[in-house]
């Protein structure tokens, strides 16, 4: 059974309501210190509610913050940073084989490319 848990912080702890779904027919409402303890939290409660196995239950954490317009712009952001990294990788890996094919050494494309020898050698056998 699968439902969604909504989080929202209450001093020192998440708030969570588990709205109604399926054979869940009124919402429940429970707390947990920290958000990685939610899915484990909810799924003993609703196991509890309505006699079920907790492997039974798969929770899907919803967590809100009087922030969230701000998280969401920083996890872009990060998204967008890994993006430009896996891009400079991409063209570190490109040079680094072009610069050995031309017959640098390692040690020249090293100091071309801002990088020791060795990681001119992994970025070639990448």
């Amino acid at each position: 059974m699968k439902v969604t848990a909504e989080c929202r912080r209450s001093g020192k702890w998440w708030a969570i309501e588990v709205r109604p779904t399926g054979r869940l027919t009124q919402p429940l409402f429970t707390q947990a210190r920290r958000l990685e303890q939610v899915p484990e939290v909810v799924a003993d409660a609703v196991a509890l509610a309505l006699d079920i196995d907790e492997s039974d239950v798969d929770v899907v954490v919803e967590a809100h913050t009087d922030e969230d317009t701000l998280v969401a712009h920083a996890r872009a952001a990060r998204e967008e940073a890994d993006r430009a990294a896996d891009l400079a990788s991409a063209k570190m890996r490109e040079a680094a084989r072009c610069l050995i094919a031309d017959q640098y050494t390692v040690r020249d494309a090293g100091r071309l490319l801002g990088v020791s020898p060795q990681r001119v050698s992994q970025l070639v056998d990448a």
